[in-house]
């Protein structure tokens, strides 16, 4: 019996929110009263691995291939299920990437496995795992309860503070993977990440939306010069997206990415439930519209009611002061 976390890797290095989800198993793993196990997938695993040994886990288990090198769904699910026989796991998590909510709904389906996606907290209760999710566009918190003998989960990033690392103490195993037919075959690999601030793992978010329709090239890079200064990720609502403003990967709400940032600072959008699906949870929020009686101003902390193309320049300005 354990708690086991897949720590996801890019070849950027570990996935934040990994580390988020194995503080919390570390918690999981102690009302248990049973050991937190970490898994590491992928072509190198050793500097991962000696991280994960700094956050908590009281060991970590190593599957290490070159097939494993770029992501596969396939080879990476029979990885997954692997470490969990060999961690004898009753828990599985990991973070709910894009990647994390597919490949634990591969493991819970080969296991025979109940599976909660996109959990936002998770808690014992009669030694068994509870898993709550936010329902009906965050209007209703489950709680999810497992009859099966091992429960899988994935949660959402930023559900949970990043744990402090601290000295190394878990013991590193490799275990050899055993893929054995793996479906995909990776023909060409192309990346779409050019080192900006990952809009899922950001604190600060700063958004655009159909308010950028007068000049959208233009409004889009005052919302990006203001990102770059307060360190934040560039998102935007799925108007914007539709219209051909920004590329999908950017698109914060229902149907786009789910976040939960510090700081979110919403330009010329209206506030569609299905944006505020997505965003809802930020602590601060702040609203900039020229139509001071659009939704997005009930949930704003703070609002300006003016044009974006006027007030994003002056709190850039503004910030770049105090900033420096």
């Amino acid at each position: 019996m354990s708690v086991l976390v897949w720590v996801e890797q890019t070849k950027s290095g570990p996935v934040a929110s990994s580390w988020e989800v194995l503080g919390k198993g570390r918690q999981l793993a102690d009302a248990l009263g049973t050991q937190l196990v970490a898994a590491v997938i992928g072509g190198e695993t050793a500097k991962t691995a000696e991280e994960a040994t700094k956050y908590g886990a009281d060991e970590v288990l190593t599957l290490t291939d070159g097939a494993l090198a770029d992501y596969r769904l396939s080879a990476y699910a029979a990885a997954l299920t692997q470490a969990v026989g060999a961690a004898g796991a009753t828990v599985v998590l990991a973070a709910g990437t894009t990647r994390g909510r597919e490949v634990t709904a591969m493991v819970a389906a080969q296991l025979g496995a109940g599976l909660a996606p996109d959990a936002i907290d998770l808690k014992v209760d009669g030694g068994k795992l509870v898993a709550v999710r936010s329902v009906y566009s965050n209007n209703i918190l489950a709680d999810i309860v497992y009859s099966s003998a091992v429960q899988v989960a994935s949660v959402r990033p930023r559900s949970f503070p990043m744990p402090e690392a601290g000295a190394a103490k878990g013991a590193v195993k490799a275990v050899a993977p055993n893929l054995g037919a793996v479906a995909e075959q990776i023909v060409e690999v192309r990346s779409t990440d050019t080192g900006e601030v990952s809009l899922t793992d950001a604190s600060k978010i700063v958004s655009g939306g159909r308010g950028v329709a007068q000049d959208p090239a233009k409004g889009f890079a005052l919302i990006t010069e203001l990102a770059g200064v307060l360190g934040a990720a560039v998102g935007a609502s799925r108007a914007a997206v539709d219209a051909g403003y920004i590329p999908y990967k950017y698109q914060v709400g229902q149907t786009g990415k789910t976040v939960k940032p510090d700081l979110y600072i919403a330009a010329g959008i209206s506030g569609a439930i299905q944006h505020l699906a997505g965003m809802g949870g930020s602590k601060v929020i702040v609203a900039i519209n020229k139509d001071a009686e659009a939704p997005i101003f009930e949930k704003a902390s703070y609002g300006i009611v003016g044009d974006l193309y006027e007030v994003v320049p002056a709190l850039t300005t503004e910030f770049k002061k105090r900033i420096g």
